[in-house]
């Protein structure tokens, strides 16, 4: 600064003529485009507008630091660097580490002159799964996402995302092999069903409404198949059958459309796929009319039913819900039975398709007695108008030779009986938070959480609604209140590692734990390392003889592990053929117990693999998709594994090969959880663990058993029902549920018909009324008259897309000097050359009172939206 102080002081004392462009030419030369564009219309709101970003960044460097890795994000960044800078950070990531990296790009960031760094930054890291992006928030409006110009096809698409039984599960099957359950039959040619499999499809070929719940691996997939055919083949001449599949997750719709695409093709069906990574290269209607079977993730038909390219599910002839469970609340399988129900009970003449639900387990839900298992069940049935629930009753014993029933044990194993290393750590924790408190009174106003422990998952959630509440901490002094919260992020950074720390070491070992924090510490070092990280370090290293004796020390084994090892040493002794999967709750944990294996002389005969989620936290990278395929390759092909260590995303929806032992290292789930985690273990004599020092996690596990039988004892019940009285009750649950839904709606709001400008929201020029906007297709929005085309400038779009009736070609931009606002598209509609403008881009004035306002989406700007008519156009 002082130099660039002495820079301008010479510069400002040139004679010469010229001087001012060629400084400028040089700022532009050099990539300082903001400064350049600020001096030359010597405007600086764009960079003023910056310094509220700036202070955030600031306030939230400590957290940047231990949760970014640069490199990851760098690239998308450089447009908002200049090249010198790319070069730096990316010297020191390979020097100094990452969190010496990171702290470098924070300060290129906080110098960056470029107006979009908030929101490239923000995009970088959503699309890097990175949490630090849930910290990192731009104002209402920033986003640069192009609505209603097909980067997002529809507006009406109110996107919500479910996970299956967990946060980390995928299914990682590969497209080109069939799923285990199918490889055994040849798909080729006509198959010969399994007794059980023909007794479960049997109420769904007599087109009754059936969920279907057997056990994970017996082949629901062929039951499907078969109830497909069955169902298409009824249908006289002149009459055609079309079947819909909704398969929740990518790869399982990946799956699912290759399964069928292989059978039904060769009998002269037409099978094809859409979800949402393909939905916006295809016109649905076109795809639905021209095919017999289409496979879909559910929110396609969610979608095109509301903007009704699908008029409704009378298209339809049979509809088939993978994991039917889901059908509840706000999931995507819940909206399109509503939209089937409300046709149902609306009296509507069209007809109803047949709906088959395919699950391992209905589940109970919260229920804690029969009568509210048997209520949570009948919902499910009325929610998907099932009259019927098969299970396998006739030909269980030809099940249980193809399913096996893994025997389950509970381990309860005691903790160590002092933990020194707690307690040490514990006392570094109090050491902080005091520290924390002295220059924040009011910190434990922070948060609502009370009675916090040290090494809990509570205790986490502390920190982070600590680090949410100092983002909007306000003070009259912006100097002290950005000191305050850059000091408060530090210290909660430190207090998360040592938490982590605390977890693994109630787990793993104490080197593990004394590890983590070792590489933390060092991470810390080799970046700016304040006054503040230097006094933090100085505790923890005034601490680290101590710890590390005490890491040392034998008589601090985790009781845990001697009773793991004592597992995998018997059971491989017993079969030295012993495939294993071991569940564990975190990633940190995979990797401690991996070292553990691979470090202890007992487990030599252990060839571990390991296999976590996609996602990332803090700076630990999730696995990518091909690795996670290339770990269960080896796993279930080329034996390079013999056990394979994983959190979450391998209990279900994996094609795992069979395995005949399974760990749950103080792992618990629901019900329905547990059974999927069982559904691993399918082996021939099978065995599961659950090895906990924790009697909650016992008991807990041991209820999901309860409620388990619970579960097959009300189906059982519920088979036993006249189908007249069940279908009754069904309906008297639909007529009711289908009240409150509609007593919940919001009646629509009334447009306002008076006529309104719309301002440039950058530069505040006027560029239209809203009487001159038409509406396309109901999502997109033009505007007519040659004098709005005086007021933007066409340049290429980056990704040009063809979609439908839509060719998308170019951008448009405020054509007033020195604007250039992003104001959204051109493109060819039909024959039309139009453009297509995004409402966030503009401020709503009202002509009466000049009040205005500020909306980020249409469907929240209630004006009188007239439809687009090619007739105006020859006006």
């Amino acid at each position: 600064m002082e130099a660039a102080t002495l820079f301008l002081k010479f510069l400002l004392e040139l004679q010469e003529e010229g001087w001012f462009r060629g400084f400028l030419d040089a700022l532009d030369h050099a990539g300082y485009s903001g400064l350049y564009e600020a001096i030359e219309s010597w405007d600086f709101k764009k960079i003023e507008k910056l310094e509220e970003y700036r202070l955030l960044l600031k306030r939230l460097q400590p957290e940047f630091k231990t949760r970014i890795i640069p490199t990851d994000i760098l690239s998308d960044l450089s447009e908002c660097l200049i090249n010198q800078e790319c070069e730096e950070i990316l010297q020191i990531c390979s020097t100094k580490g990452m969190m010496a990296g990171a702290e470098k790009l924070v300060e290129c960031l906080l110098r960056s002159d470029k107006e979009n760094w908030p929101k490239t930054l923000k995009l970088a890291l959503e699309r890097e799964r990175n949490k630090f992006s849930e910290l990192w928030t731009v104002e209402k409006g920033i986003k640069d996402v192009e609505t209603e110009d097909l980067e997002d096809k529809m507006e009406t698409s109110d996107i919500q995302i479910f996970y299956q039984e967990d946060p980390e599960c995928q299914n990682l099957s590969e497209n080109s092999c069939l799923p285990s359950e199918v490889s055994d039959t040849n798909l080729y040619s006509p198959f010969k069903l399994r007794n059980y499999q023909l007794e479960l499809a049997l109420p769904a070929k007599k087109g009754k409404n059936t969920i279907i719940c057997a056990p994970t691996g017996c082949g629901k997939t062929l039951v499907a198949v078969l109830i497909c055919e069955h169902h298409l083949k009824k249908f006289p001449p002149g009459q055609k059958g079309k079947v819909v599949f909704f398969a929740n997750q990518i790869p399982v719709y990946e799956q699912q459309e290759s399964v069928f695409s292989k059978y039904f093709e060769r009998l002269g069906y037409r099978v094809t796929g859409i979800s949402g990574a393909t939905a916006e290269n295809v016109p649905v209607e076109q795809i639905v009319e021209n095919n017999d079977i289409i496979i879909l993730t559910p929110q396609i038909l969610v979608n095109n039913l509301k903007k009704g390219t699908i008029p409704s599910l009378s298209v339809f002839t049979l509809m088939i819900f993978d994991e039917c469970h889901n059908t509840s609340k706000q999931h995507p399988y819940n909206m399109i039975m509503f939209n089937y129900l409300d046709q149902k009970l609306g009296g509507s003449s069209g007809p109803l398709p047949q709906v088959i639900g395919l699950t391992a387990s209905v589940g109970v839900g919260d229920a804690k007695d029969t009568d509210e298992a048997l209520d949570y069940i009948c919902k499910l049935c009325a929610s998907l108008d099932a009259s019927v629930i098969a299970t396998v009753k006739d030909n269980l014993e030809e099940l249980e030779q193809v399913v096996y029933k893994p025997q389950k044990f509970f381990r309860k194993v005691e903790s160590r009986v002092s933990d020194k290393f707690k307690c040490i750590i514990a006392q570094l924790m109090r050491d902080t938070e005091s520290l924390a408190k002295r220059i924040c009174k009011d910190l434990e106003s922070f948060s609502q959480i009370q009675n916090r422990e040290f090494g809990t998952q509570k205790y986490e959630q502390w920190i982070v609604t600590v680090q949410k509440a100092c983002m909007v901490f306000q003070m009259p002094d912006k100097d002290e209140e950005s000191r305050i919260c850059k000091a408060l992020f530090l210290y909660t950074s430190h207090l998360r590692k040592y938490n982590d720390a605390l977890i693994i070491s109630e787990h793993a070992r104490l080197k593990d734990a004394l590890d983590y924090l070792k590489d933390f510490f060092s991470n810390v070092r080799a970046a700016g390392f304040d006054e503040t990280e230097q006094d933090l370090t100085q505790r923890f290293e005034e601490k680290l003889q101590e710890l590390e004796s005490v890491s040392r020390d034998p008589s601090n084994e985790n009781p845990k592990l001697e009773d793991l090892c004592f597992i995998l040493q018997e059971e491989y002794h017993l079969n030295p053929e012993t495939i294993t999967i071991l569940f564990v709750k975190t990633r940190a944990l995979v990797d401690a117990l991996k070292n553990w294996i691979e470090g202890n002389p007992k487990l030599h005969f252990l060839k571990p693999g390991i296999l976590t989620g996609r996602g990332k936290t803090n700076q630990n990278t999730g696995m990518t998709l091909p690795a996670q395929k290339c770990i269960l390759e080896a796993f279930k092909v080329n034996g390079d594994h013999n056990i394979l260590i994983a959190t979450s995303v391998a209990d279900e929806g994996i094609d795992i090969a069979q395995c005949n032992l399974v760990i749950l290292y103080e792992y618990v789930g629901n019900v329905i959880k547990m059974i999927q985690t069982r559904g691993r273990g399918r082996a021939r004599g099978s065995k599961c663990f659950l090895l906990t020092s924790n009697a909650g996690v016992i008991e807990k596990e041991q209820i999901n058993m309860y409620k388990e039988k619970m579960m097959n004892d009300c189906i059982l019940h519920l088979q036993t029902w006249d189908e007249a009285v069940f279908r009754e009750k069904i309906l008297h649950i639909q007529t009711h549920e289908k009240l409150i839904r509609d007593s919940q709606e919001k009646p629509k709001p009334v447009p306002d018909k008076e006529n309104k400008k719309l301002l440039c929201g950058k530069c505040k020029a006027l560029v239209c009324y809203t009487a001159d906007i038409r509406v396309i297709e109901e999502c997109h929005y033009t505007v007519l008259g040659d004098a709005f085309k005086e007021c933007f400038v066409r340049r290429p779009h980056p990704k040009p897309k063809k979609f439908s009736n839509f060719d998308k070609r170019e951008k448009i931009f405020c054509a007033r000097q020195n604007c250039s606002h992003d104001w959204g598209i051109h493109m060819k509609y039909k024959t039309f050359e139009i453009p297509v403008i995004k409402i966030e881009s503009f401020v709503v004035e009202d002509i009466a009172t000049g009040v205005q306002t500020l909306y980020s989406k249409w469907k929240d700007f209630h004006f009188e939206k007239i439809p687009f008519d090619p007739a105006e156009m020859a006006k």
